[in-house]
């Protein structure tokens, strides 16, 4: 497997310019945590499941909370079910988010490598196959050598 440094000055170019959209950024991710509690960081992270259960929970607790502010005006026997949910689906998804903070970071570390080792892939297939070489500016529309395949970058 290559690495980046083995890369020529034009792979490495080619690298850069491949992973600039694909990396995720730390700092955008932190603000999407303090956004909100809706999971918004997780799904930017590629961690849908958890993102959507981040999501329920978040509902959930919100629900609760409007319940509970409703009972305690009009229903007051309805007061205890409320503060209860509210506190099961409030507490955990608070400690999460706590736990968010500090796993972020290697959460973008590892996408971002992932990406970068993907990258790195394709520039290998590149070297071992690489393109045919045009014929002369008089024909302009070589055909590709038979079973060439690029990958897609």
């Amino acid at each position: 497997m290559l690495t980046r440094y083995e890369l020529s000055p034009q792979e490495l170019m080619l690298l850069n310019s491949e992973l600039r959209p694909r990396e995720k950024s730390l700092a955008l991710s932190y603000l999407m945590l303090i956004g909100g509690h809706l999971g918004v960081h997780r799904f930017y992270l590629r961690r849908t499941v958890s993102a959507i259960i981040q999501l329920v929970l978040f509902l959930l607790a919100m629900a609760a909370y409007f319940g509970f502010a409703f009972a305690a005006e009009f229903n007051e026997g309805l007061r205890l079910p409320f503060l209860i949910l509210m506190l099961v689906t409030g507490f955990p998804l608070f400690v999460w988010i706590v736990i968010d903070l500090f796993m972020i970071p290697r959460m973008v570390r590892d996408l971002n490598q992932q990406a970068e080792h993907e990258v790195l892939q394709q520039i290998e297939w590149l070297r071992q196959n690489p393109p045919p070489a045009r014929e002369s500016m008089a024909s302009p529309t070589a055909a590709p050598q038979p079973g060439y395949q690029p990958p897609q970058l």
